[in-house]
């Protein structure tokens, strides 16, 4: 076996080295398509960080939108053609960061190529060349389905919310707050949703077996948990928002409204138990965990009877025109 998993690494290191030297030879972006293949070889560690600075530069806003476009493309064509689940998390990495640190047309680019083409899509991806491998892809899945998740809610919302910036406090308040919390009610009953599967997919970033040890896939999975207090509180905001707006609202956004809220209490347990579980690992051992609460079930009668009651359509003052 030992060999066996000796010739798969440095048949790995073999082809990334001939990919590197095509990239020299017959591309005309060279310097980002070896900075993809360096990034995002075979070697079972994270990307390194001068690749990761390339990459960056490639997709930032001094650059044409072609340039942008073109290592999208590159990035895909990695995901599309590996078998190997260290590339293809690797190359998720890569994306995932080029995400959060690089420029807003990455991003732009990025949901157009995935509404045409859907390329995180890979359910259908593993490598069974050992036990190990096995367990690794199966977290490979998940993180795609993150990543795409990532991408939906950022078309419904308009807005990403790890870049947001949280208003400064108020003096009577003791944190900022998000921008759940001054939505009126047909955008909350929009992005609460959204912004709750994106929690859900989050949370099922879950290792499991020999992945759970994986030094890559905690570095990937620290960058998971990071944004995972953003969303936490951004539907924590919403769910008070929700509640100042439920007794004005009509029988169907009621309705809507309970079972974002009942959604939310459910999350609330499931996110506590995935920190519990990230708190063993050595990437939390820095984090600051964010104290949950969980939504008032005693509110749920309240919500329930307010339904039974709720008119059909809320009315609109008239106006009158002059």
């Amino acid at each position: 076996m030992a060999t066996l998993q000796t010739w798969r690494k440095a048949y790995g290191a073999l082809k990334d080295q001939t990919k590197v030297g095509l990239a020299h030879v017959n591309s005309d972006f060279k310097d980002v398509d070896v900075a993809i293949v360096k990034a995002t070889n075979h070697v079972e560690c994270p990307p390194k960080e001068r690749h990761i600075r390339k990459i960056l530069v490639a997709t930032s806003s001094i650059r044409p939108r072609a340039d942008v476009q073109y290592c999208i493309h590159a990035l895909a064509r990695r995901l599309a053609k590996t078998h190997n689940w260290t590339v293809a998390l690797k190359t998720l990495v890569v994306i995932h960061r080029t995400l959060r640190e690089g420029d807003p047309t990455f991003r732009e680019e990025l949901v157009n190529f995935q509404q045409r083409g859907r390329f995180l899509q890979m359910s259908n991806f593993k490598d069974d060349s050992s036990p190990i491998a096995w367990d690794c892809s199966a977290w490979v899945r998940t993180y795609a389905l993150f990543l795409e998740e990532r991408l939906e809610c950022f078309r419904v919302l308009k807005y990403d919310i790890e870049a947001e910036r949280l208003p400064r406090p108020a003096q009577a308040q003791d944190k900022g707050y998000s921008k759940t919390r001054d939505l009126d009610s047909e955008e909350l009953l929009d992005h609460l949703p959204a912004l709750q599967q994106l929690l859900y997919r989050l949370i099922g970033c879950r290792p499991e077996g020999a992945a759970m040890g994986n030094y890559v896939i905690q570095y990937a999975l620290a960058l998971v948990l990071k944004e995972s207090f953003k969303i936490y509180c951004a539907i924590n905001d919403g769910i008070i928002n929700l509640v100042d707006k439920f007794f004005e609202m009509a029988r169907h956004e009621a309705i809507k409204s309970l079972d974002i809220y009942k959604r939310a209490g459910q999350q609330a347990t499931s996110l506590s138990d995935f920190y519990e579980i990230c708190k063993g690992l050595e990437l939390a051992r820095n984090f600051q965990f964010p104290v949950l609460r969980e939504p008032p079930q005693s509110f749920l009668v309240t919500m329930e009877e307010y339904i039974k009651e709720a008119p059909r359509m809320v009315s609109v003052p008239s106006v009158t025109l002059v």
